[in-house]
């Protein structure tokens, strides 16, 4: 079958369904308070009409041909006219543009921002609020600009990060420096090829006159915090997903029914959960379509699927070596994607409590990410809770007890992955784990090396940061410690009796070959930052396009590599406090 021609940008905005907007509630008190840029308290609806800010003299930086491709859109969209404008915050002269040939426009020059609460590690947070009660939270500077239904049947929605002020900015200015949308835009991208469930970015563009300060490290600085302020170019990354919902956004509505806040509260919660049944998890919608199918159902069905994604999610962040760093309700997706690109990193050298974000603590450290999912799990339950019975509350406390053994049994079955075994045996992996810390080795040099099967220590070698850890202070013994594990793990293998080929290819399909380490992200980000050129951006953004691949021995030689001694300790490169 012949694959439909790729659309034009005007003939992608006739694709527009605004569902969100249809069928869910506005602020009532939008009207009075328009053009909605200034902090406020938002007490009702799910939504607040903005407009973005323009983003000034816009250059173009980088879009993700992937994705256009998955979308159907045209390369040539991305250096059109009206595109540059609809995704640099100037949707009114992009879709007069637009639509300039088309009698009946679909599309309205509007954008949308959601309130949502937070949750940390499985407390209701209150006092970060500007208004003491939760209401100060939402998108700040993420603004909905499009949402589209495609032919395929797949629907996404594409929000400006950087946007402009709203309701929720808490005080900020709703801008992006380029510097953190150049991280967002290759890490989500590369999280796709990864094959993890992910936000999407589309394009990324900057400002040739406007700039941000904010606080930032000096080249070489090693102190926690950054040292100076530094005027960086404004920028906006458009970042899509089948939807932006949250946990948090149902927290927000379930303490409000909860509370009894005020008299729509109830009908809130259940319309904004039945808006996250039909935009995630459509499957479960038809399924339970029928007449005599209850909302008890529904939000039964929904909870089991959800902490089967959050599962599925949780041991592929493992399994790549991503640390989210921030994984509160307000960044955990209803949808079981990764969401909001922050102070997240990928771990190099390996330690269980790696951690980019200093101010993210041992509770959202690399290995402890399983359990915050579960954390948000729970929060998720007891947002649904008014909208259910007592004997529902009972097993939806069922589905939530059994959660934590569903996580244990998706890391289980990650791991052998990765080990290469079909059965996961965990006296193999517990020596392992600990000999990965102790030595330590380079989380994903080490598994890949491993994916050839190695019989002796030699060739786990370049894995090793030999300079650090177990190693530096006893390569001997070190060495005999991995080849006894050597031994006991190709027994393990030749236990099984499957073909090495077989293994060894298979387990290069989960065990990646290049990652977005920091290091590389900062060398791109500066060269675009200071010079302009957004070349090492484009280079880069390619070579993590195929992670699993061999590729070219120039691309490894310049990617395939550990983070080198004077990148540790440094700000901004091993740890950052803030990531805006």
């Amino acid at each position: 079958m012949n694959s439909p021609a790729p659309l034009s940008f005007t003939a992608f905005l006739q694709c527009t369904d605004y569902s969100l907007l249809r069928c869910l509630t506005a602020d009532p008190e939008q009207a009075r308070h328009a053009p909605n840029k200034t902090l406020r308290q938002v007490k009702s609806g799910h939504y607040v009409e903005v407009l973005p800010t323009p983003l000034p003299n816009p250059r173009y930086v980088i879009h993700s041909r992937s994705f256009f491709r998955e979308l159907n859109l045209s390369e040539s969209a991305a250096s059109s006219g009206s595109f540059m404008h609809f995704f640099t915050g100037n949707p009114t002269v992009a879709v007069g543009a637009a639509n300039a040939d088309v009698e009946s426009p679909h599309v309205q020059a509007s954008g949308w921002a959601s309130g949502y609460a937070l949750s940390i590690y499985g407390q209701e947070m209150y006092h970060n609020c500007p208004f003491k009660n939760g209401n100060g939270y939402g998108d700040g500077r993420a603004i909905s600009v499009l949402e589209v239904l495609l032919s395929n049947g797949h629907r996404w929605e594409f929000q400006l990060k950087g946007g402009g002020t709203t309701p929720y900015c808490r005080g900020g200015d709703g801008r992006a420096v380029l510097r953190s949308s150049i991280r967002e835009f290759l890490a989500s991208e590369a999280m796709a090829a990864l094959g993890v469930p992910t936000s999407r970015a589309l394009c990324l563009f900057v400002s040739r006159s406007e700039t941000i300060s904010r606080p930032w490290y000096s080249p070489g600085a090693k102190t926690e915090e950054p040292d100076r302020m530094v005027d960086e170019p404004a920028a906006i990354t458009t970042r899509a997903a089948p939807s932006f919902l949250r946990v948090g956004q149902l927290e927000l509505f379930g303490r409000r029914a909860r509370k009894n806040e005020h008299p729509r509260a109830l009908a809130e919660l259940e319309a904004i959960f039945l808006h996250t049944l039909a935009r995630e998890y459509p499957d479960i919608a038809t399924q339970l379509c029928h007449p005599e199918a209850t909302l008890t159902d529904k939000v039964l069905a929904v909870a089991r699927e959800f902490g089967a994604r959050l599962s599925r999610l949780a041991a592929h962040w493992i399994r790549v070596g991503y640390c989210q760093g921030n994984f509160n309700s307000d960044n955990c997706s209803l949808g079981g994607r990764t969401l909001d690109y922050g102070p997240f990193g990928f771990i190099e050298a390996y330690n269980p409590m790696f951690q980019m974000w200093i101010g993210g603590g041992e509770h959202f450290s690399f290995m402890n990410q399983p359990i915050a999912a579960v954390t948000n799990f729970k929060m998720f339950c007891t947002a649904l809770v008014p909208l259910l019975g007592q004997d529902a509350i009972q097993e939806l406390g069922k589905i939530l007890e059994a959660q934590p053994e569903i996580m244990n049994r998706e890391m289980n079955r990650m791991w052998a992955e990765k080990m290469g075994l079909a059965e996961f045996r965990m006296e193999l992996f517990a020596a392992l784990h600990a000999l990965m810390a102790e030595t330590p080795v380079d989380y994903t040099i080490f598994w890949r090396e491993l994916s050839n099967l190695p019989r002796h220590v030699a060739a786990l070698r370049p894995g090793f940061y030999e300079t650090r850890g177990g190693y530096a202070q006893d390569s001997v013994a070190m060495e005999a410690r991995w080849a006894v594990w050597l031994q006991k793990w190709h027994a393990a293998l030749e236990q099984e009796g499957r073909d090495p080929a077989g293994v060894s290819a298979a387990m290069k399909r989960v065990n990646p070959k290049y990652i977005p380490r920091e290091w590389m992200m900062v060398e791109a980000y500066r060269s675009a930052t200071d010079a302009g050129d957004y070349s090492l951006v484009q280079r880069l953004h390619d070579v993590l396009d195929d992670p699993y691949g061999e590729q070219s021995e120039t691309v490894a030689a310049l990617y395939y590599k550990k983070k080198e001694e004077k990148f540790f300790d440094l700000g901004g490169t091993s740890h950052c406090s803030c990531s805006s």
